[in-house]
């Protein structure tokens, strides 16, 4: 619904109207993402990995092969045959899909090469984005105005197009036809990047925040309104970074930290905030709905509706509910209320461990009770909710009930929980529950803190097998190096 310029909303006409309309042709598609741009032209991809797109077409941003406008979605598929698509992002007048298996295309507007096709002519039709990128497995995508980023699996960050404000961390101001890798970042896993108008946004692995580009509303979050062409780290109240957020039609930029804090910063209601300002949103979407000018989301929002519980949404509700449980576990003289035949269904070690037993408690001694009640409820909701210490525990009890998926989002919250204090009993407990991935987090995030993590206690009194294993890693590494 609303002002339908270019045929944006897809309905098969040009009227503009003030009541939702069904956007018929998508009917029973899930869609999985979103993304618009200026003109507006609008491209999704669905849960299939089909790509549609409809709205204004001028420079080809819709990339089926025309120049004209397009009143409802019609499917992209031009070079995507046999491809599945995962995410979208669009600039302003130019759009981007990344696949399953870790390709690029990019279509649409190029005057300043933000197709990445190496010369500045238009692009009608879904390209592939090679170069640097060739054989590289792109993970992450963002848009700027006229620029465009891509994430790949080892962290590293490349971008390309329009520079004008700096936007694409280079060191320069001119414009890039092809990727080009951000050398300032080398050593630093990055695992969100997002794009304002003209400015960037990086997450990395460790919850740091870094910036770069135009700041004339203080949208970098540095405490001036200088542009900045390298990536600046931005700190916010000492906080570690779970979520950053802009969007290309605006200059505000949002971010949430692990306690939960939403902090906005850059043009808010036309005022510039040149730090990052805490709020008393929950999320960061509510800062681009209140705040941002033009009031335009940096995500596809879902509203499910109340009155409908799915399956998992119900088995979550039953966790712990002693009205409909059949068995109780007592660890730390608490109960934990749960249902044995789920228990079975869920859990190799539940369906041995139950299968002939008829008690209705059982006392359990091996592991503490935030533990052992965050597995029940994972084994409930596929999540997990436990601090970063207690997690340690869980990642033994992964290990010990073979829980592989458990495992890995055990390691998602230690390492969301890092710091030079417990870097080391981190590592240590890593290498214990052969936890891979883990330990090369650990171990690269002791090398980035060398000299505070060699002074804490626990480095100290490292064991001594551990200990050769960190010394010969950290000289590889180049760490000893004059």
């Amino acid at each position: 619904m609303g002002t339908n310029s270019s045929g944006c909303l897809g309905t098969g006409d040009a009227q503009s109207i003030i009541d939702p309309r069904c956007v018929s042709v998508l009917s029973g598609k899930k869609i999985e993402s979103l993304s618009c741009g200026s003109g507006p032209h609008v491209v999704i991809i669905t849960s299939d990995g089909e790509v549609y797109s409809w709205g204004h077409n001028a420079y080809s941003q819709l990339g089926n092969g025309s120049t004209n406008q397009a009143l409802i979605p019609c499917q992209v598929s031009t070079n995507l045959v046999n491809k599945k698509v995962v995410s979208v992002a669009c600039g302003s007048h130019h759009s981007m899909v990344s696949t399953s298996d870790g390709e690029l295309y990019a279509w649409g507007y190029n005057n300043s090469g933000q197709v990445g096709s190496g010369s500045t002519a238009n692009q009608p039709i879904p390209r592939r984005v090679t170069s640097c990128l060739q054989n590289k497995i792109v993970v992450g995508i963002a848009c700027g105005q006229m620029s465009s980023m891509a994430i790949v699996d080892n962290g590293e960050v490349y971008a390309w197009g329009y520079n004008g404000n700096g936007q694409l961390g280079l060191g320069s101001s001119g414009n890039q036809p092809t990727p080009c890798r951000i050398a300032t970042l080398q050593g630093i896993r990055v695992e969100q990047v997002v794009c304002g108008y003209a400015h960037t946004l990086a997450l990395t692995d460790e919850g740091v925040m870094y910036a770069w580009g135009a700041n004339s509303y203080g949208q970098l979050g540095t405490g001036n309104k200088s542009n900045q062409a390298y990536p600046v780290q931005v700190c916010v109240d000492r906080e570690r970074i779970v979520e950053i957020a802009a969007c290309h039609s605006s200059h505000t930029s949002a971010a949430k930290s692990q306690s939960g804090q939403v902090f906005m910063w850059g043009q808010c209601r036309g005022q510039a905030v040149i730090s990052p300002h805490l709020t008393h949103f929950s999320c960061t979407d509510d800062v681009f709905a209140c705040f941002s000018t033009p009031a335009i989301m940096w995500r596809l929002l879902s509203v499910e509706p109340d009155d409908h519980l799915t399956v998992a949404e119900s088995l979550k509700k039953e966790f712990d509910n002693p009205e409909t449980s059949d068995l109780k576990f007592l660890v730390d003289e608490k109960y934990i209320h749960v249902h044995k035949v789920l228990l079975q269904i869920r859990c190799e070690h539940f369906r041995s461990f139950l299968h002939d037993s008829n008690e209705d408690v059982i006392e359990m001694n091996q592991f503490s009770y935030p533990v052992f009640r965050a597995f029940l409820e994972y084994l409930y909701t596929d999540n997990i909710s436990i601090s970063p210490e207690d997690a340690i525990g869980l990642l033994e009890l992964a290990t010990l009930y073979r829980e592989n998926r458990l495992k890995q989002l055990c390691q998602q919250s230690i390492k969301q929980g890092i710091c030079e204090e417990n870097a080391v009993v981190l590592l240590s407990a890593a290498v214990k529950y052969d936890a891979q991935d883990l330990e090369d987090f650990c171990f690269r995030f002791c090398i980035n803190h060398m000299t505070m993590v060699t002074q804490t206690d626990a480095f100290a009194n490292m064991d001594n097998d551990l200990l050769k294993i960190f010394i010969n890693k950290a000289s590889k590494a180049g760490a000893f190096k004059n």
